[in-house]
């Protein structure tokens, strides 16, 4: 079910994130969104591990979440096949619905439910 993921870590100050990810710590950026200007989503790569900043504004308006920042904030994002099966798959196992399915930008189509000790985990997929 699952096929890939990464960590999303929430900013208010996208620039001084990347300053500090990009800059001290020297992540190779593999993705960002938009592509021109200020970004509200970048991902980044350490070996096999992806990382990602998002800003908090983003999140409340792209999928309704309201992320505390520096609390720390975060959501485990899981690429899978299908979100809607996924959606059902965990909510029928007792996971908490945060975000049902819906489409959101990049094609993807996305939902949030919280693990049991609250994290955020956000499933993912293309829109075919």
């Amino acid at each position: 079910m699952i096929t890939s993921g990464l960590v999303n870590v929430f900013t208010h100050d996208m620039s001084a994130a990347l300053d500090f990810y990009q800059g001290a710590l020297r992540l190779p950026e593999t993705f960002r969104t938009p592509a021109d200007g200020t970004p509200e989503h970048v991902e980044m790569t350490a070996g096999g591990f992806v990382l990602a900043l998002s800003t908090a504004e983003a999140a409340r308006r792209v999928h309704g979440l309201d992320a505390e920042v520096g609390r720390p904030a975060m959501s485990l994002v899981f690429w899978v096949d299908d979100v809607d099966a996924a959606f059902e798959s965990v909510t029928g196992a007792g996971a908490p619905a945060v975000t049902r399915p819906h489409d959101a930008g990049n094609n993807n189509r996305n939902a949030v439910v919280r693990d049991p000790d609250g994290t955020l985990v956000e499933l993912v997929a293309k829109r075919s």
